[in-house]
This record gives C-alpha cells, sequence and structure tokens, in this order.
C-alpha cells in the first residue's frame, strides 16, 4: 500500500506542477500597465495611461513615438489577435492551427496577399512609411516585453512570428475579406439562376431594393403588384450567351454560393447616422455609429486616445478618440475634436468576373483587348504546423486569379478591387489631420480601404455622406450581372477619379443615415452597383425615427442604436394571429392556441410574441426561397446553395396577400394549407425544447454567445472562462439594434465634434484579450444593458511610461 500512497503523492504533485507552470505562463504574458519602460527609437518619453475600461492614452511629443507606442500596446494587449487577422488574409492560418486549416488557407491564398500588401508598402509615401516603421518596431517591442509569449501561443504549443510591415496592410486587407464576397460566388450563383429561371424571375430576384427602401437620393422602389410578379413567371429565360451551359460544371471542390446563406441572417453591416447643427440646442452636430461583425472576446476594436503634436493638425496638436484595429496604426472610426465619423458597409458591386478565353490547348495563352496574353503560374507553399505542407499552384491573369473552369473550355478571372494596386493604403489616418467636413471628404476619397459609407459632422454644425475607398471605372457597355469580355470592351480601367465619387453635403434635412441598404439612386447607383443590399427596414426605421426628432441630444440617438421595435414584424405577427384563428378547431395546433400570445412590438428578451412571429417568416421565408430556386438546385446538385436574397421580401409579401398559385411550394394547394404548416413546422421546434411552451421567449433564443476564438476548442469546463456570460438580448435583424448570438453591434458610438465629454460610447468583449487581466471583458456588461457610458476615457488607473532606450 505504500507504493500507492507514493504513487497517489507524485501524481498530486504533478497535477500541481503542471497547473503551477500554466499559472506561471498566464500571469508572465500580462502586459505592462504600470512603472517606466525602456523602447528603442523614442525620440522622447510617451505615457500610456489606462482608465478603468483599460481604454489607452498615449501622450507623446512626435507622431512617430505615439505610432511607436500604440504598437508596442497593441501588441502587448492582442498580439495572438492582430496575428490571426494578417495569416487569415494571407492563407497562412495552418501555420498556426496545422491541417485543419488548410481548406481556409486554400480559398485566401489564391488571392496572393501578402504579395500585395508588400507592393502596398513599397508604394506608400516615405512620411506613411516612416509612420508604418515606427509602429511595425513598437509591435514587435512590445511583444519582446512580456516577460513570456501570448498565452495563447503556449495552447497552441507554438511561438509568435515578429510582425513585419507588410502584415499591418494584411490586417487592412483581413477587413476586405470580413466585409466584401472574395469568391464572388454570389455573381456565380446568378449565372446559374439566369440558366435555369425565367429571365423576369432572376430579375425580382436580383433587385436592388423594395418599398422598404429610405436611400439618400432618390426614392423607395414601387411595390410589387401581382399581375407583375405573375408576368415575371411567364417570361422567356434569358441564360448567359458566353457559355450557356457553364455553370453546370465547375471545376472548383466548393459550391457556388455559401452553403449557410440563410435568408434571414443578418449582414455584416452597421449603422450610422447623423444630425446637423440646425436641430441640435447649441448647434452642434452628432454623429452615432455602431458596426455590425461577428463578436468575440476580446473584441475586434481596441478603445484607444491619441494626442500628440502635429503640425498639419488643427491649432497644431491631434487629440483624437475612438477605436483602433490592432495591427493597424491608426484610428478607424471616432472623434478629434474638430470632425466625427463613423462607417456602414456599402455593399456596392467591388468584384466582376472576367472570361478568360483560351487561344491553345494548354491553357497558357488567353485572349486580351489587345490581343493575347500568358498566363502566369505561381507555386505557393501551404505551410501547416504540426503536419505537412502543400502546394498550392494559382494561375494568374492580368485580370486576377483564375477561380473557375468552365465546361466550355474557357476560365473564370476574378477582378475584386482588393487587387488592385491602390486599394489599401494609410491615408485613413489623415482623418485624425481634418477639421470640417470638407477636409474628410478629401480624405475619403483618396484613402484606400473597403468601400463603406462614411458620415462625418464637424465642429462647425455641418454633416455629410460619401463613399470611402476606391472605385472602380468600369468602361465598355456591360451587363454588371454578367462576366465582363474584355475582347468585347467590357473591363476596369483604374479608379474613378475622386471627384466622381458621390456625395451628399450639407444636406437640407439636416440628417443622413445609411444602414447596408440602397443609399443611391440613377448615376450614382450605377456607378457603385449592387453588391447585395440588405432589405431597407432597419435603414427606413433609423430615418423614420430622425424625422420624428427635433431639438436631438446624443442620448436621443444613442435611444436609436437600441430601437428594438418589430415594426417590419407587425404585418407578420398579424399574418401569424389571422392563420392561428383560421384554425380554430384544428387540435394539431391546440398548444401555440393555448398559450394565448399578445404582440408587444419588440424584440425584447422576454418576449413570447416576437419568437413566434419571427419564426413563422423563418420557415416561410426559407421553404418560399428553395421552392423559387428549385430548378437550380434540382438541375445542378451540390454544385449549387442558394445566396443570400435580401429583397425576397417583395416577392413573398404580395404572393401570400394576392394568393398567387404560380408561387406556391409544392405539396400544397392553397395558400392557407402552406401557411398552416409553417405553423405546425414552428410549433414543432418550440415543443421539441424542454420546459413550458410560454418559456420560449425571444431571449432564450437570441442569448449572447460571444468567446474567445480559442474557447471552441476546449472541453466547455475550461472553454468557460473564456466566454462572456451567456445572456438573454433584445434585438434582431431589421430593426436598428441588430443582435444574434456571437453578431451584433462590435460598438455604439454617439459623438459631437468638439463635445466628446457628452459623448456615449458601448463595447462588448472587453479590452484585454489576456483572461486574467482586469480589463478582460470591461464594459461588457453595459454594452449589453445599453447603459450610457462615456465616450471620452475616465480616470486613469493605471500609468506607464515608455522612455528613450
Amino acid at each position: 500500500m505504500a507504493w500507492i500512497r507514493r504513487l497517489l503523492v507524485l501524481l498530486v504533485v504533478c497535477v500541481l506542477g503542471i497547473a503551477g507552470s500554466a499559472w506561471w505562463a498566464l500571469r508572465e504574458s500580462l502586459p505592462l500597465v504600470d512603472g517606466q519602460h525602456p523602447l528603442q527609437g523614442l525620440r522622447a518619453e510617451v505615457q500610456i495611461e489606462r482608465d478603468g475600461l483599460g481604454t489607452a492614452t498615449v501622450r507623446a511629443q512626435h507622431r512617430d513615438d505615439a505610432l511607436r507606442a500604440l504598437g508596442f500596446v497593441h501588441a502587448q494587449e492582442r498580439y495572438f489577435e492582430m496575428d490571426l487577422l494578417r495569416r487569415s488574409a494571407a492563407g497562412e492560418l495552418a501555420g498556426l492551427f496545422g491541417t485543419v486549416a488548410l481548406s481556409r488557407d486554400r480559398m485566401n491564398r489564391v488571392h496572393r496577399m501578402r504579395y500585395r500588401a508588400e507592393q502596398a508598402v513599397a508604394a506608400l509615401a516615405q512620411d506613411d512609411q516612416a509612420a508604418l516603421t515606427a509602429y511595425t518596431d513598437g509591435v514587435n517591442a512590445g511583444l519582446a516585453a512580456l516577460q513570456t509569449r501570448p498565452w495563447a501561443y503556449w495552447l497552441l504549443r507554438h511561438q509568435p512570428a515578429a510582425w513585419r510591415s507588410e502584415d499591418s496592410l494584411l490586417a487592412g486587407y483581413a477587413m476586405f475579406f470580413d466585409l466584401q464576397d472574395s469568391q464572388n460566388r454570389r455573381e456565380l450563383a446568378w449565372l446559374a439562376m439566369r440558366e435555369h429561371l425565367p429571365s423576369g424571375v432572376v430579375s425580382l430576384l436580383t433587385a436592388d431594393g423594395s418599398e422598404w427602401d429610405a436611400p439618400l437620393m432618390g426614392e423607395a422602389r414601387a411595390a410589387l403588384t401581382a399581375q407583375q410578379i405573375r408576368a415575371a413567371f411567364a417570361s422567356p429565360f434569358k441564360p448567359w450567351k458566353a457559355a450557356p451551359s457553364a455553370i453546370e460544371t465547375l471545376q472548383d471542390s466548393a459550391p457556388i454560393a455559401p452553403a449557410e446563406a440563410t435568408q434571414d441572417a443578418a449582414p455584416i453591416g452597421s449603422n450610422n447616422f447623423a444630425v446637423a447643427g440646425e436641430l441640435t440646442v447649441d448647434g452642434r452636430a452628432i454623429v452615432a455609429d455602431d458596426m455590425h461583425l461577428s463578436l468575440r472576446a476580446p473584441n475586434i476594436w481596441f478603445r484607444t486616445r491619441l494626442i500628440y503634436p502635429d503640425p498639419n493638425a488643427p491649432g497644431g496638436q491631434v487629440d483624437a478618440t475612438g477605436v483602433s484595429l490592432p495591427g493597424v496604426p491608426t484610428l478607424v472610426v471616432g472623434s478629434n475634436g474638430h470632425i466625427a465619423w463613423g462607417f456602414t458597409n456599402s455593399y456596392g458591386d467591388w468584384a466582376d468576373w472576367v472570361l478568360v478565353e483560351w487561344l491553345d490547348k494548354a491553357h497558357t495563352r488567353y485572349r486580351t483587348a489587345e490581343g493575347e496574353a500568358t498566363v502566369e503560374v505561381i507555386e505557393e507553399n501551404l505551410a501547416a504546423h504540426g503536419g505537412n505542407s502543400e502546394l498550392l499552384s494559382i494561375r494568374e491573369t492580368r485580370w486576377g486569379p483564375i477561380l473557375h473552369d468552365l465546361d466550355d473550355d474557357n476560365s473564370l478571372a476574378l477582378r475584386w478591387t482588393a487587387h488592385q494596386p491602390g486599394s489599401l493604403n494609410l491615408d485613413l489616418g489623415r482623418l485624425l489631420l481634418a477639421d470640417n467636413i470638407d477636409k474628410a471628404l478629401e480624405v475619403a476619397h483618396s484613402a484606400g480601404v473597403p468601400a463603406q459609407n462614411l458620415v462625418v459632422g464637424d465642429r462647425q454644425g455641418a454633416i455629410a455622406w460619401t463613399l470611402i475607398g476606391r472605385i472602380p471605372r468600369r468602361v465598355g457597355d456591360c451587363d454588371p450581372k454578367s462576366p465582363l469580355v474584355p475582347a468585347q470592351g467590357c473591363d476596369w480601367d483604374g479608379w474613378m477619379a475622386p471627384e466622381a465619387a458621390p456625395s451628399v453635403i450639407r444636406p437640407m434635412t439636416h440628417r443622413l443615415w445609411t444602414a447596408n441598404s440602397r443609399v443611391v439612386d440613377a448615376e450614382a447607383l450605377a456607378l457603385i452597383g449592387d453588391g447585395g443590399y440588405d432589405l431597407g427596414a432597419r435603414q427606413r426605421q433609423i430615418r423614420d425615427a430622425l424625422f420624428a426628432m427635433s431639438n436631438v441630444s446624443e442620448s436621443d440617438l444613442l435611444a436609436i442604436q437600441l430601437d428594438d421595435r418589430a415594426l417590419f414584424l407587425q404585418r407578420w405577427w398579424e399574418l401569424y394571429a389571422k392563420t392561428l384563428a383560421s384554425f380554430d378547431t384544428d387540435p394539431a395546433l391546440a398548444p401555440l392556441r393555448d398559450l394565448q400570445a399578445h404582440w408587444d412590438g419588440r424584440a425584447a428578451a422576454d418576449s413570447v410574441s416576437y419568437r413566434l412571429a419571427r419564426g413563422l417568416r423563418s420557415s416561410v421565408l426559407e421553404r418560399f426561397t428553395a421552392h423559387l430556386l428549385l430548378p437550380v438546385s434540382e438541375a445542378m446538385g451540390e454544385q449549387f446553395s442558394a445566396p443570400k436574397l435580401s429583397q425576397v421580401e417583395a416577392i413573398l409579401w404580395p404572393a401570400i396577400q394576392n394568393e398567387i398559385p404560380e408561387l406556391l411550394p409544392a405539396d400544397y394547394t392553397q395558400w392557407n394549407e402552406f401557411l398552416h404548416a409553417s405553423l405546425i413546422e414552428l410549433q414543432s421546434q418550440l415543443i421539441d425544447i424542454p420546459g413550458p411552451l410560454n418559456g420560449r421567449t425571444w431571449g432564450e433564443r437570441n442569448a449572447a454567445q460571444i468567446c474567445h476564438p480559442l474557447a471552441m476548442a476546449l472541453p466547455s469546463l475550461l472553454a468557460q472562462p473564456l466566454c462572456m456570460p451567456t445572456t438573454p438580448q433584445d434585438g434582431d435583424n431589421n430593426m436598428p439594434r441588430v443582435s444574434g448570438p456571437g453578431f451584433g453591434a462590435s460598438q455604439r458610438m454617439v459623438v459631437s465634434p468638439g463635445h466628446e465629454s457628452d459623448g456615449l460610447f458601448h463595447m462588448p468583449g472587453g479590452q484585454s484579450g489576456h483572461p486574467l487581466s482586469p480589463f478582460w471583458g470591461a464594459g461588457h456588461a453595459d454594452w449589453l444593458a445599453g447603459k450610457p457610458t462615456p465616450f471620452l476615457p475616465g480616470e486613469a488607473t493605471h500609468q506607464l511610461m515608455l522612455v528613450p532606450q
């Protein structure tokens, strides 16, 4: 028995030793927040303050010192997350996670973003290169100053690689992947739809808007009539003329549309809106912005204030507060005391297919407008941590990489703005120097970023909207929904001139609003195109709320951000109640009738009625869309899955109201029968969940699930500390307060330039990437509750002095 006791003692010692080593690794990888630390390259001391939420205030005497210190702080707090950004854009995730990430790397490496980032760095002006070098040196110094490597690398058994200047450009390119369709699957799906659906139906399904629109330019689209819908289904087929059967035999392993393109999923997007000084008590302009992204802990953004002298800034001083993206040496959104600005995703048409017409059987030479060119073949090594590497062969044309081979012996190459020289630069940082909306718009029209709706207000009370980011110059009389044929004169020819960018400056309404739906019309719309605009319900609700206000304050605009009124679903609740009443003797629906739910008109966490209305629409919408696309899916099988058709509500609702038989899903003879089946399906889903039916609240379905990226790879007991609390949430799609289990407002900002002390700010997931940091999850509860919290940093609780070495 003595040997058993000794063995148990030895096991306990080993367990304690392993636990102690893990605890040591965690503690030693915490960032420096107090004291003094030498930093090579500084010209003068830099003070870094942190408030109770971890907001970092950088006070420097020179711009490059400020950026060097910002890089230091970013690396100390978020190096692992920075690493994920650069690796994701470059297609190098397998080097960190192993062979499990190879499929993602194949998809992204074909874009050769590391090469393009290197080219972008080389093209920067000398001043921008100096700023980038200072930031990069600061990042590597911050990483080296940790007592041990960041804790996530211990779990992955990996050493972090040093940061390079081009990695900051890769972090920017990662946002192109997040905000745009890097595979252009939507337009590829359109080609399949044109092959197998009447041309009028394709036009309806790919419409750019509906009667729900609320654009800044032009009007909403007219509501469709039953006669128009019937005519569309009777229209002829008009397949893509260049290759009538091309889409049926794509030589690509991936489906031509995302496999999870759920029709009621929220789009990657945002809200931004503003009021001019004419609508406020003291003449101030107020800007509100909340960017909607997938949520994680820590948050993608980092709360930052930068203070340093600059002769190009108003008054010779930069004092800017907002959020930065760790990996990038500037603020993304915020206020500099003279202007405040925010973004929403533009959803313009930023990619096209180009038909590659081969001139030889070996597929080495292809036709161009001038004659011919030779394809370039590049071999990329996909390295996998702990596994075998593989070579990826990329065929590059003058237009971009070839992603698909067609069955008519031609191919499709991708023209994407992210591939073009000038698509990404550091001009966004010049917003910190702007002192009015006119200067801000000048910056916007030279900035290389994923094209966004910029809403900006200035200290004089003026407001403006424009598109920030470069706009491709399309030439030729081309169909924007078909592949370009350069031999016929259809192509891109550089960028549009800055003055061609559409803008709304000092609007007569004194209000601006965007929310990922169509913003413009006519010539401006032809310039921007349609890359999948969201249904206009959310944008319209914001616009209408703005027009209902006068004497507007910051708290008024926060109230719009938190508006969870279910105006869009009101008619779906009425349809639910009407359908349920029409089957009042059907025992199969007795559980729903016994529930006796009453409409409360909000996507409130405790609402049962909202979940019922939402559930009915989801069931009807998914089955209706599947029915419309059935000819395509039957013909193409697994090669096709439905793209998100944001405007399909414009067809669905009149089809229900007019009981159009041509649109009734198969197996049903009457619309009421179809709606009955949808209620049965909804009821079954709710009954299958343990507990009484009156406990099936919206918050149960919409509970926040926000975790660190590594949490999913760990057992639940170990993963729990890496997640924010699972909490029921208010809000949903098609209303200003967008929320989902792992999706929603990545920040909320309401601020008036020059009145930052009155500003408001929320951020989920916390500031720090370290679970032992006091700033892990800091501010998350306020974001969840919508509690007004200050825009400016609070009183400093920690102070770190960086000194020249």
